[in-house]
């Protein structure tokens, strides 16, 4: 089956690629596909979507159960925080934490809640550490399966 529509862009507007990370820190994606992201054609753009989603649930769902995927999705709709909704939905819950972990009380309205073990942390610190551990998991997905074959 042949992806027609364009993935939205992942970008955050806080891009590291053009310091010299190989890793975008904000995005999280890697630096060619920063600079070349237009230049792909939407089956490109949907399994790059595709693996900063599945990295983000690795290191986002062992902090966020997310049990009401349609509650996410009016939520950020409603409170119009841009999302792709072809994503997975720990990218989703990774653009409200992004947008609002330092305003939001809880994730309930959101059909999520912070895992038993991380009850009492705040949101903002729960955002950080999915921030940085998705930061650290990109930038060892590149060296081991980019850098690696393309030395």
């Amino acid at each position: 089956m042949r992806i027609k529509t364009r993935a939205l862009s992942p970008c955050v507007g806080i891009c590291s690629t053009g310091i010299g990370d190989s890793v975008c820190r904000g995005c999280k994606r890697y630096m060619h596909e920063v600079i070349d992201w237009n230049s792909y054609s939407a089956e490109q753009q949907h399994t790059i979507v595709a693996r900063l989603s599945e990295l983000i649930r690795q290191v986002a769902e062992p902090l966020v159960d997310i049990y009401d995927k349609t509650a996410l999705q009016q939520g950020l709709d409603y409170q119009k925080i841009r999302y792709d909704k072809h994503a997975g939905a720990y990218l989703w819950l990774h653009e409200l934490l992004q947008v609002g972990s330092a305003s939001l009380v809880s994730l309930e309205p959101f059909g999520c809640r912070v895992r038993p073990a991380h009850k009492g942390r705040s949101l903002s610190d729960i955002k950080q550490q999915i921030d940085s551990d998705f930061y650290t998991l990109s930038e060892v997905h590149y060296e081991r399966y980019f850098k690696a074959h393309h030395a």
